[in-house]
């Protein structure tokens, strides 16, 4: 199957596949899905365990990646739509994962909570590196939301820039991004613009999954609440929310809840809809 999630329609969103019974399939059976698919991610759901207990992984056209967002949203609309609304605690390979599943007046909507996030500094080389795939020079930065490397599951480098504009004309070097990128195991890049406190504009480019830019990153979300949190840039409780998506024609909502206690996840929470 295939699902759009942060969208309410199938020419939004980020497009993923869903695979509810996976039990049987190999790591190459599910990276050949993943690959004739063709969307950023695939996720893959076993039916080894409790009911509400589940494991789960996730695979790009190129290969298997420990957790990611936007399809854990794509299979929690789609779980929900067969068997209604609840929670789901998945294991996944950067951690344990709780979605829950309600209606909306769309359909149905999806939020997760994700692994304690970490954030750490950049090493200086490896940021002036992937400024200049970018074509951008340290004076492009919004010296308010400083460069750093924020993970919730994933590695996602939070950069940050000025003006709208460096977002909405972005052209980079895809392989010379990439080449940094796979030596930093960075999954996505995270180009940030704040138009206002509580609300973002974000591009991700996903050399590593093969694709010039994610329009949706539920990952990569999740640590930019984490970096919000961690360098004190809101007051938790706090919500936010990011438009991705839009130079891609897929524009896409992510809601981001930052609870206080430093050493929590990050909710994450979106609606989806089924490709036909």
């Amino acid at each position: 199957m295939r699902y759009a999630s942060f969208t309410n329609g199938a020419d939004g969103g980020n497009p993923a596949g869903v695979v509810l019974t996976a039990d049987g399939l190999d790591d190459e059976a599910m990276q050949a899905i993943a690959a004739e698919v063709g969307y950023s991610e695939s996720a893959f759901l076993f039916d080894d365990g409790p009911t509400h207990h589940r494991r789960i992984r996730y695979f790009s056209p190129l290969a298997e990646v420990a957790f990611c967002g936007h399809a854990t949203i794509a299979l929690a609309v789609a779980h929900a739509e067969r068997h209604g609304e609840g929670r789901l605690i998945l294991e996944t390979r950067a951690g344990q994962v709780v979605v829950d599943m309600v209606k909306s007046g769309h359909g149905f909507a999806a939020m997760f909570r994700s692994v304690p996030p970490q954030v750490t500094s950049f090493v200086d080389a490896d940021l002036d590196e992937a400024l200049a795939a970018l074509g951008w020079s340290r004076d492009d930065l919004d010296e308010t939301l400083p460069p750093r490397i924020a993970s919730a599951g994933n590695l996602h480098p939070v950069i940050a820039v000025r003006a709208r504009q460096l977002l909405t004309d972005l052209h980079y070097d895809f392989n010379a991004l990439g080449a940094v990128m796979a030596r930093c195991d960075w999954t996505t890049v995270q180009l940030i613009w704040r138009e206002s406190d509580s609300r973002f504009h974000s591009r991700n480019p996903f050399p590593p999954g093969g694709l010039y830019e994610d329009p949706a990153t539920g990952a990569a979300a999740a640590a930019f609440g984490g970096y919000l949190r961690a360098l004190s840039l809101v007051s938790p409780p706090a919500r936010i929310t990011i438009e991705q998506g839009l130079e891609m024609g897929r524009p896409s909502t992510i809601t981001i809840d930052i609870p206080p206690e430093s050493g929590s996840g990050i909710m994450i929470s979106g609606t989806g809809v089924e490709i036909r």
